[in-house]
């Protein structure tokens, strides 16, 4: 079980307006065959709601609303899916947590969220999460 960053469906599924940079294309390259890898079952991902939601804000502005309500809709459909509800208290948590990991509260979150259920692998592009203990950030490129 890996957690699975809001950031990944975001390259898979965002469509920019200007052409990509090989970087760029390389990046949406491996987010798309991952997000391919959980539909397809081959993958065993952990997310929250906070995620989902950071990724939905965010893919309403290029994608068609049906398309966005399937995405999100399947993904909970999914056996191969864990989405973690978030309380007041653990969005608290991470947020006392992010000031000392010098982290964003959604990015702290992952941090809880990983260490609470004992997950050790995540994908992300966010570099930061390299230098948390304890937390491997897998290559996605």
């Amino acid at each position: 079980m890996r957690f699975l960053d809001a950031n990944v469906f975001i390259y898979a599924y965002y469509k920019p307006k200007r052409v990509l940079t090989p970087k760029e294309q390389l990046m949406k390259n491996g987010a798309k065959e991952i997000i391919k890898k959980i539909n397809e079952g081959k993958e065993e991902i952990t997310t929250t709601v906070i995620h989902i939601a950071e990724t939905v804000n965010i893919l309403k502005q290029g994608m068609p609303l049906d398309i966005l309500i399937n995405m999100v809709i399947g993904l909970f459909m999914l056996d191969n899916v864990k989405i973690i509800g978030v309380n007041r208290e653990m969005y608290f948590a991470a947020a006392e947590l992010g000031r000392d990991l010098k982290l964003d509260p959604n990015d702290a979150l992952i941090v809880e969220v990983m260490r609470s259920n004992d997950i050790k692998e995540l994908y992300s592009f966010d570099k930061e999460f390299e230098k948390i203990d304890g937390i491997t950030r897998l290559p996605i490129t």
